[in-house]
């Protein structure tokens, strides 16, 4: 597999932190923790914040930034229409260095034309909060993912059982490009250290509170990693 970077770093079992809250103390506290990476939460920012301003004031910690925006259905807080979701995300790719964005979004081929030509790196998202689909299943959403302009797959499902967090790890051993792959929740708590030993080139993890079910913390992971990896 080619190396996948975003800002000339190379992912391997890379650490991002999800903030969407105080996002510039956040990623500061991110760095001393131990992130690679910061992933800001668009959504879970009050509306009245500067994304301008604090995207330029990211950028002083040295660390790649990936700009969300996540769609209620899958497991957002946007409360706006989606052109409007959309328009946020494209105007502030110039300060991000990646995008994140969903796979079943309406407009998702106008935000991967514009990170393109902006030369951005796309991640295109699937949140399943339900279940984790077969493994045909999602062997087909990260082929349709990188069939729609994806540089990184993310797959994040739901597992009711340890053989659903086991046929995830066998999905993302045998992928073929760069995968993100996550089992959310408590059953699959143990994938956020454990996939990118099979791997996931990133794992998500917070700094003051849980974006998702089932996140470690930052520098919980960075020390397990260490152990382990």
């Amino acid at each position: 597999m080619v190396p996948v970077c975003i800002a000339g770093m190379a992912l391997n079992r890379s650490i991002v932190a999800s903030i969407g809250k105080n996002p510039v103390d956040s990623a500061t506290k991110a760095k001393k923790l131990g992130a690679d990476i910061i992933e800001i939460r668009l959504d879970l920012l009050e509306i009245d914040m500067d994304m301008r301003l604090i995207l330029q004031d990211l950028g002083k910690t040295g660390l790649p930034v990936i700009i969300t925006n996540r769609m209620k259905q899958e497991g957002g807080a946007w409360s706006g229409g989606e052109a409007e979701r959309i328009l946020a995300l494209i105007s502030l790719l110039p300060l991000a260095d990646a995008v994140d964005i969903e796979l079943c979004a309406e407009n998702r081929d106008a935000v991967v034309k514009e990170a393109k030509s902006a030369g951005k790196m796309v991640i295109i998202s699937t949140h399943d909060f339900k279940r984790t689909p077969g493994s045909e299943d999602m062997v087909e959403i990260i082929n349709e993912s990188f069939d729609s302009g994806a540089d990184i797959a993310k797959l994040a499902v739901t597992p009711n059982s340890l053989e659903d967090v086991l046929r995830l790890f066998d999905v993302t051993l045998h992928a073929k490009d760069a995968v993100c792959t996550i089992a959310m929740g408590e059953i699959g708590r143990h994938s956020r250290v454990i996939a990118p030993i099979y791997g996931s080139i990133m794992t998500y993890g917070y700094v003051e509170s849980a974006t998702a079910p089932g996140q470690l913390r930052v520098d919980e992971i960075r020390s397990i990693l260490k152990k382990i990896a």
